[in-house]
C-alpha cells in the first residue's frame, strides 16, 4: 500500500484532474472541475487524487461536512474514478489508501455515492466489492427509471394517445439554447406551487454550465401557438441521455405535451444512445416512491436500475489487510 499516495485537490491540479476524467471508464462531464465548481460556495471541496509512483491513477470527487467526507453532494452521482487498465486488486488497494488517508486526517466516515452502471463506459463495479469488504452500510437506495435503447421497448397505449393528441393540438417541440422561458414560465412556478421549492440550478447557473458543456446540456420546450407549455432539460453523457428537469403547466393537462416531447426524445433525438434515464421517482432518501410518476415513466418502456449510497467507517481500512490469497 505504500506505493499509493493520496492528496487533497487544489487549483494546481485542475489540468491533470480534467485530463484524467476524459480517460476514465467511469466518469462523465459532471466530474469536470468546471461543472463541480459552479456551486463551490455551497460546498467545502475535499476531492482527492491518488497517485502510484507520481502517476495519477484515481480521483474521488468529494466535499467535507464536519468529521465526514461525502461523495460530492453537489453531483447526482459519484465515487472513485479510474481507468480501464485499473484492475480489481488495484481498486481495492486504492480504496484502502483513501480510507487510511481520511482516517489519519481525523475523518470518521466516508459517505459514498455510487455511479449507476448505465453511466459506465465499460463495466466498473470493482468498488462495490471493495465496499462489501469494508463492511460498508447501505444507507439509501434510489430507483432510476431507465430505457435500454438497444432493445425494442413497448410504449403504452395511453402514451400513444397522448402523442396523437399533441399532434391534433398542433404542438411544436423546439431545442433551444436559453433556459429563461422554461425556468421562469414553467419550472419555477410549478415547483413553488407543488412543493414550495426551487430548482437546484438557477437560470444563471444553467447558462454558465451550458456555455462550458454545450454538447452535453440540452433544453427542449413544447409550444402551442408560440406559448411555452412544457419542457425538459437533458444532460447527455457518452452512454446516457438523462432528464434533469421535467415540467409542464398544470392547465395543459389534456394537450399531450410531455407524451409528445418524450416520444420524440426517445424515438428520435436520443435513439442512438445506450440508455434513456428518466431519473428517480423517490422521496425521503429512497424510502418513498411516487407511484404515479414511476408509472408514467414505465409506460414509455422504462424499467428499474438501482442507485446506492453507502456509509463506511474510515477505520475499516484495516479490513482490507490480508484478503488476497
Amino acid at each position: 500500500m505504500t506505493k499509493y499516495s493520496v492528496k487533497k485537490y487544489d487549483q494546481n491540479d485542475y489540468t491533470i484532474w480534467n485530463e484524467f476524467i476524459t480517460q476514465a471508464k467511469n466518469a462523465t462531464f459532471l466530474f469536470h472541475r468546471d461543472f463541480m465548481e459552479y456551486h463551490q460556495d455551497r460546498f467545502e471541496d475535499f476531492s482527492l487524487l491518488v497517485f502510484e509512483d507520481q502517476k495519477l491513477i484515481s480521483v474521488l470527487p468529494a466535499n467535507k461536512v464536519g468529521d465526514s467526507i461525502y461523495s460530492h453532494q453537489g453531483l447526482t452521482y459519484g465515487g472513485l474514478v479510474y481507468k480501464e487498465q485499473t484492475k480489481l486488486v488495484q481498486v481495492i488497494q486504492i480504496f484502502q489508501a483513501v480510507l487510511l488517508f481520511l482516517n489519519e486526517n481525523k475523518f470518521e466516515k466516508l459517505q459514498y455515492k455510487t455511479l449507476p452502471s448505465i453511466y459506465h463506459i465499460k463495466p466498473a463495479e470493482e468498488i462495490l466489492y471493495s465496499l462489501f469488504l469494508t463492511n460498508a452500510k447501505l444507507v439509501r437506495r434510489d430507483s432510476l427509471s431507465v430505457i435500454d435503447l438497444s432493445q425494442e421497448n413497448v410504449t403504452s397505449k395511453i402514451r400513444k394517445r397522448g402523442f396523437q393528441k399533441a399532434i391534433s393540438n398542433q404542438l411544436e417541440i423546439r431545442e433551444e439554447t436559453d433556459f429563461e422561458s422554461f425556468w421562469n414560465k414553467v419550472l419555477i412556478p410549478n415547483l413553488d406551487k407543488k412543493h414550495q421549492a426551487k430548482p437546484v440550478h438557477s437560470v444563471e447557473e444553467m447558462n454558465y454550465l451550458k456555455s462550458h458543456f454545450p454538447k452535453n446540456i440540452h433544453q427542449f420546450n413544447v409550444y402551442q401557438d408560440n406559448k411555452i407549455i412544457a419542457g425538459t432539460t437533458v444532460f447527455e453523457t457518452e452512454t446516457v441521455a438523462h432528464c434533469q428537469y421535467i415540467s409542464k403547466n398544470e392547465n395543459q393537462e389534456n394537450l399531450g405535451s410531455l407524451d409528445y416531447l418524450y416520444y420524440y426524445l426517445i424515438q428520435e433525438r436520443f435513439a442512438n444512445k445506450k440508455f434513456f434515464d428518466f431519473g428517480i421517482s423517490n422521496e425521503n432518501q429512497g424510502r418513498n416512491l411516487n407511484e404515479g410518476l414511476s408509472y408514467w415513466k414505465e409506460s414509455f418502456g422504462a424499467s428499474t436500475i438501482i442507485h446506492d449510497y453507502y456509509e463506511v467507517e474510515t477505520s475499516n481500512y484495516n479490513k482490507l489487510n490480508g484478503i488476497f490469497v
